[in-house]
């Protein structure tokens, strides 16, 4: 290709997550011209490592980024989110979609509701698929959470997940990619189907801005990255194309579009505003291993390698007693039993009656102690889209000050007393549950050091029907930009009260069909229609009545 060339497809795809990944398969299967581009690096099975040196997979595939008030982390790879994940799948609850928050009037579009979604959430189960872990099988300190909750008047249930338990070796490194293929991220699914339908995927390029070609079509700019050190670019390039997905994360789609700005034309205003932590919050407890034994009847052997909740996959229990919609709005959340690696809890953990600064000192040190004992509970609660981005960073979503993984960003997050008085519900059912018959000391990771932070970021670039509060309408188009779709996270009106990767894949396949209608009027010869990617049709059949005014002319 000469200097002069410009390289041009029918539908440049930017991210290859839940939102990427689904939509290229589709799009690519459907006979469109896909290249999805994705900042991280590519990695397989065999190259995910156990532990957090500099350089490993730990530090590669995720991108933890530090604003004013809320901290983010994603992943930052072929796949996403989805290989740094928990897997935990659940729907949204119906309350949801009825939600109101901060702008007083339904968020959700009048069209989504969650029996509307329900096919399509049926084609996500199909392709990955979606397992529950039984009883009989439970982790240790999935079993302790739920005769935990029992002991409490309170229910607990298994988490609908995408984890091959055959395949599954309690290894305890999730957050870092599976080596044993037991996760199903898209990886295994999703991805090799689009590029067995001719999509190409170009890992380690980071989309900077996207401009309007004089056919009005889309020109993508990019940088090409370094794959050890992410601060160093080492080219940069173009591509035409008649649509333009983003799928970047709600992390970085927002910053994508206010950078393009003054290229593209105003941003809709909603764009990089009303961002959602999804409500999340996290307690320690630490154990009290002898009074567990006692009030439960639950104890493990002492010369296991881990005292109480280590073995095991990640969430794999859950109280839902909460998610009950007759309750006032920010007094819903779900609490979820799961496992984070030392490395983080060391730092967030705070120290019980710990005077001055509690992540550090005498306490502090005799926590860490007993880290073999520690449980982590997550709450998924409803906050107020408090979240709001500054003005872009020069390249990528924030100013990036190491090598990997760490960035200083833009965004702005200060929480409302709904909000606040969310958290401190939780916190007070946390200490309900495992303080009892002093089975353990409960405390939530400070907000000190780093604000508030959430692995869910959501809702920037929101969906809606009122074009003064969402940044897209029902369809996932971007408002005043026609062949511009969103289809991450961001495109989340807000808050879900549980783990969103089922429903954000959902809405991503929704999203399909109506960005096929708008490729075939820009002239690409796109149909809709494939199957799982595993050649499953049932859950295609399921949504085909659903979408034939919108793949045909």
């Amino acid at each position: 290709m000469t200097a002069s060339t410009v390289e041009q497809t029918d539908i440049v795809v930017i991210g290859s997550g839940f939102g990427g990944a689904i939509t290229a398969y589709h799009l690519a299967a459907g006979g469109a011209r896909v290249v999805v581009l994705e900042r991280g690096p590519w990695l397989q099975a065999d190259e995910f490592d156990h532990d957090f040196r500099l350089g490993s997979s730990s530090t590669r595939v995720f991108d933890f980024v530090v604003g004013d008030g809320m901290s983010v982390l994603s992943g930052n790879c072929v796949g996403g989110g989805s290989v740094v994940y928990f897997a935990a799948m659940p729907r949204a609850p119906r309350f949801v979609f009825d939600r109101q928050g901060s702008i007083g009037r339904r968020m959700w579009p009048a069209a989504i509701t969650r029996e509307s979604l329900e096919p399509w959430y049926d084609r996500v189960a199909e392709a990955l698929p979606i397992s529950t872990t039984d009883w009989d099988t439970m982790t240790y300190g999935g079993g302790l959470f739920g005769a935990a909750c029992a002991h409490a008047g309170h229910t607990a249930n298994p988490v609908p997940a995408a984890i091959d338990t055959a395949l599954c070796t309690n290894c305890n490194w999730m957050m870092s990619g599976c080596k044993f293929d037991a996760k199903r991220s898209l990886l295994l699914n999703y991805l090799p189907a689009a590029l067995a339908h001719g999509a190409e995927i170009r890992p380690l390029h980071e989309v900077q801005q996207l401009s309007i070609t004089d056919g009005g079509g889309y020109r993508v700019h990019y940088n090409v990255i370094d794959g050890e050190d992410y601060r160093v670019s080492t080219g940069s390039g173009t591509i035409d194309a008649k649509i333009v997905v983003l799928a970047a994360g709600a992390g970085a789609t927002p910053v994508i579009l206010q950078r393009s700005e003054p290229t593209l034309g105003a941003m809709p205003h909603a764009a990089g505003r009303y961002f959602s932590g999804n409500g999340e919050r996290l307690n320690t407890a630490i154990l009290n291993e002898d009074r567990v034994r006692e009030v439960l009847g639950i104890s493990v052997d002492e010369a296991v390698t881990y005292q109480a909740n280590q073995i095991g996959r990640g969430p794999c229990v859950a109280s839902w007693d909460r998610l009950d919609g007759s309750l006032p709005e920010y007094s819903r959340f779900s609490l979820e039993q799961l496992y984070f690696p030392p490395g983080l809890g060391t730092i967030l953990a705070q120290a019980p009656d710990a005077t001055g600064p509690s992540w550090f000192g005498v306490e502090k040190k005799e926590i860490l102690r007993r880290w073999k004992s520690w449980l982590t509970v997550f709450t998924m609660s409803e906050d107020d889209n408090e979240g709001v981005f500054g003005p872009p960073p020069p390249t990528g979503n924030a100013h990036r000050i190491s090598q990997q993984m760490l960035g200083r960003g833009t965004i702005s997050y200060q929480p409302t007393e709904n909000t606040l008085r969310g958290w401190a519900e939780s916190d007070e059912a946390v200490r309900d549950i495992l303080e009892r018959d002093g089975m353990s000391r409960v405390m939530p990771w400070t907000n000190d050091v780093v604000g508030a932070y959430t692995v869910h970021p959501l809702s920037s670039c929101r969906i809606g029907d009122d074009p003064a509060t969402s940044a897209l309408d029902d369809n996932h188009e971007l408002r005043g930009h026609p062949g511009i779709f969103v289809t991450d996270g961001s495109a989340v009106p807000g808050a879900l009260t549980v783990n969103p990767a089922m429903t954000i894949a959902a809405l991503a396949e929704r999203a399909v069909p109506a960005i096929v209608r708008a490729a075939r009027q820009r002239g690409v010869d796109v149909s809709y229609g494939a199957p799982s990617p595993d050649g499953e049709t049932s859950a295609r059949n399921g949504v085909l009545p659903l979408v034939s005014h919108l793949v045909t002319e």
